[in-house]
């Protein structure tokens, strides 16, 4: 089993008529860009991280860049969730703190070791 995410064709399907629609130059595969964006926000990748079977990172980012500017996903998450059966409101949290290897000493005097975090002397 593959650990890349594909959108199938039916879910393609039901959001397909929300997509842009091409001007000129033929894009590349709706599917299997739109596949590599949701894998890389699922999983907190950077963009050039992208498994290459979904085509180039750069035109995943352009994609997810010129679509968010353009509020399409938004539409398709809007247009999704209204035709759930939940009514509620579903709030989606993306934090992630990073701390600093220096941060645990900032209750410290300086130069010093907290007297309670020290090993016992033994005479």
């Amino acid at each position: 089993m593959s650990h890349l995410f594909w959108l199938d064709q039916k879910r393609l399907n039901r959001i397909k008529h929300m997509f842009p629609k091409p001007r000129g130059v033929a894009r590349a595969d709706d599917r299997k860009v739109l596949s590599g964006i949701i894998h890389v926000i699922r999983n907190g990748l950077r963009w050039r991280d992208a498994p290459s079977d979904y085509g180039p990172h750069k035109t995943l980012y352009n994609r997810w860049a010129r679509w968010s500017q353009m509020g399409v996903f938004v539409r398709i998450l809007t247009e999704l969730a209204a035709q759930g059966d939940e009514t509620g409101t579903l709030m989606i949290d993306a934090t992630h703190l990073k701390t600093h290897r220096t941060a645990f000493s900032m209750g410290l005097k300086k130069g010093g070791v907290d007297a309670s975090l020290a090993a016992p002397r033994v005479a």
